[in-house]
């Protein structure tokens, strides 16, 4: 909050961890219907329950993604440790995750392209996060957000195989 406060003319909710309770949802709720949110999270897993929570509750909310390694001291993550070009990068590529997909892809698709099964999986997904501007995950979140965007399979083989 106080990096994004520090950079830009903004307003902030906090969560207060992981376990939102329902006046913060409410509060989220009242802040899309007047003016929009933007999710901004921690690049970790409780960052990433943070926001499932907050779309699962509040659907076609903007998010915006930082990667880990351009939030990150030696001993923690967070946005509070990324600077203003990541920042401003990860704002003007903010992605709408809806709660009804436009894509078709299914598991099956991202088993077979290798963004599951295999062991560079992994790495293949945060390379396709990093190009589409969705951030990492496991396959499972990674194939939400690719459908939201209605990424082909061809397209992400294009990604893969750059």
């Amino acid at each position: 909050t106080q990096q994004l406060k520090k950079y830009f003319d903004c307003e902030t909710i906090e969560t207060g961890g992981s376990s939102i309770d329902d006046k913060v949802i409410e509060q989220i709720r009242y802040a899309a219907s007047t003016r929009g949110v933007i999710v901004f999270t921690d690049p970790d897993t409780p960052g990433n329950q943070i926001r499932h929570i907050i779309n699962q509750h509040i659907p076609n909310c903007k998010n915006a993604f930082v990667e880990k390694r351009n939030a990150r001291t030696e001993k923690k993550v967070g946005i509070e440790h990324a600077d203003k070009e990541t920042l401003w990068n990860a704002l003007q590529n903010v992605v709408t995750i809806t709660n009804e997909p436009k894509g078709s892809l299914t598991m099956s698709d991202l088993f077979e392209i290798g963004l599951s099964g295999q062991s560079d999986s992994a790495e293949l997904r945060r390379k396709v996060g990093e190009y589409y501007h969705v951030g990492d995950g496991n396959a499972k979140t990674m194939l939400a957000r690719l459908n939201c965007l209605a990424i082909t399979k061809e397209e992400l083989r294009e990604v893969i195989d750059q």
